[in-house]
C-alpha cells in the first residue's frame, strides 16, 4: 500500500464549533468517530472527581458517555491510537503511571518511573513519554513495555511534549519560566542532538513563544504550536520556518494548552483554558477547520 499523504494549505481559520465549558480540560483526542476531553480532577471538588473523560460525537458533537479512568489521580494529557483503538492518560502523580483504556472500557497501566508530562503515538504504534524533569522520552510498547529512552539536550529545559516524524527525527516543544533561557521549538535527532529550533528567549513578537506548551504534526509533517500565554496556534514548515498564526486570541477565552488534528476531517481541536495567575479555572475545546 502507498502512503498517501495530503498536502494542506492552512490559513488563520473560524471557530466551527465550540465544546461544552466546564472544569480546567488536560487533554483532547480523536479516535474513531469520537472525540475524547479529558477534564482535570479538582482539589476542592467542585467539578466532577469521578467521570474525568467526556466522548463526543465527530460530526454533532453530543456527549456519548463519560469514562472513568480507575485508581487514576492527576491526569495532564491524553493520546489516542487507531491502530489498536485505544486511548493513552498521562498520570503524573501517586504512582505516575500511563492508563490504557481501549473502545470497549477496559482499562490498564504501567509506571513511566519518573515524572511523566506529554504523551504522543508515533508511525510504529509505540507510546512516546516526554519526562520533563529528567528531560528524556520514553518509548513504551501499547502495553507498557519499555523499548528505549533518549535524553535530550542541557538546554531543552522544561520540556513539554514531543512527537516523532516518520524518519525518527523528534519535535519537542520548551519553556516554562519567563525567565528560561528559551522558549522555543526544536527539531531533534534520534541520538539526541538538536538538528534546528524555532523561538529563543520568550516573548510575543513573530518568531517567539510564551510557554509552546502542545504539538500537533499533520500528514505532511507542517507542525502546530499551541503558543499559551501568547493566545495563539502558529504553524510552522516540516523544517520548522515560521509559516503563519492559524488561531488568535479572537476565537479563544484564555489560552491553548492542548491540540489535536483530525487531518481526515480537516478538524484541529484546541483546548482553551482560562487562568488567573497560573490557576486554571475553566476550560472548553473548540474546533477549527483546518
Amino acid at each position: 500500500m502507498h502512503d498517501v499523504r495530503v498536502v494542506c494549505v492552512y490559513t488563520e481559520r473560524q471557530v466551527v464549533h465550540t465544546l461544552p465549558e466546564g472544569g480546567p480540560v488536560a487533554g483532547v483526542t480523536s479516535l474513531a468517530d469520537e472525540v475524547y476531553v479529558l477534564r482535570q480532577r479538582d482539589r476542592q471538588l467542585r467539578w466532577t472527581v469521578r467521570n474525568q473523560v467526556e466522548v463526543y460525537d465527530v460530526i454533532d458533537y453530543r456527549l456519548q458517555r463519560r469514562l472513568t479512568v480507575p485508581n487514576s489521580n492527576a491526569l495532564i494529557d491524553m493520546t489516542s491510537c487507531e491502530h489498536y483503538m485505544c486511548v493513552y492518560l498521562v498520570d503524573c502523580c501517586g504512582d505516575e503511571c500511563i492508563h490504557r483504556l481501549d473502545v470497549e472500557g477496559a482499562a490498564t497501566r504501567w509506571a513511566v518511573n519518573d515524572k511523566p508530562r506529554g504523551i504522543s503515538v508515533n508511525a510504529e504504534h509505540n507510546v512516546l513519554v516526554l519526562c520533563n524533569r529528567v528531560r528524556k522520552i520514553k518509548e513504551f510498547s501499547s502495553h507498557g513495555d519499555l523499548l528505549r529512552e533518549l535524553t535530550l539536550p542541557d538546554d531543552v529545559i522544561h520540556p513539554w511534549h514531543a512527537i516523532q516524524t516518520h524518519n525518527g527525527e523528534f519535535i519537542v516543544c520548551h519553556g516554562f519560566f519567563s525567565n528560561d533561557i528559551n522558549h522555543r521549538v526544536c527539531k531533534i535527532s534520534a541520538d539526541g542532538d538538536i538538528i534546528k529550533s524555532h523561538g529563543e528567549e520568550p516573548g510575543s513578537d513573530i518568531g517567539q513563544y510564551h510557554l509552546p506548551s502542545h504539538l500537533a504534526v499533520d500528514n505532511n509533517e507542517s507542525v502546530f504550536v499551541a503558543d499559551l500565554f501568547n493566545r495563539r496556534v502558529t504553524l510552522l514548515s516540516p523544517t520548522l520556518d515560521y509559516i503563519r498564526q492559524v488561531v488568535s486570541g479572537d476565537g479563544l477565552k484564555g489560552g491553548p494548552d492542548n491540540l489535536c488534528l483530525d487531518i481526515h476531517r480537516r478538524c484541529l481541536y484546541v483546548v482553551d483554558n482560562e487562568y488567573k495567575g497560573l490557576e486554571c479555572t475553566a476550560g472548553r475545546v473548540v474546533v477549527f477547520s483546518v
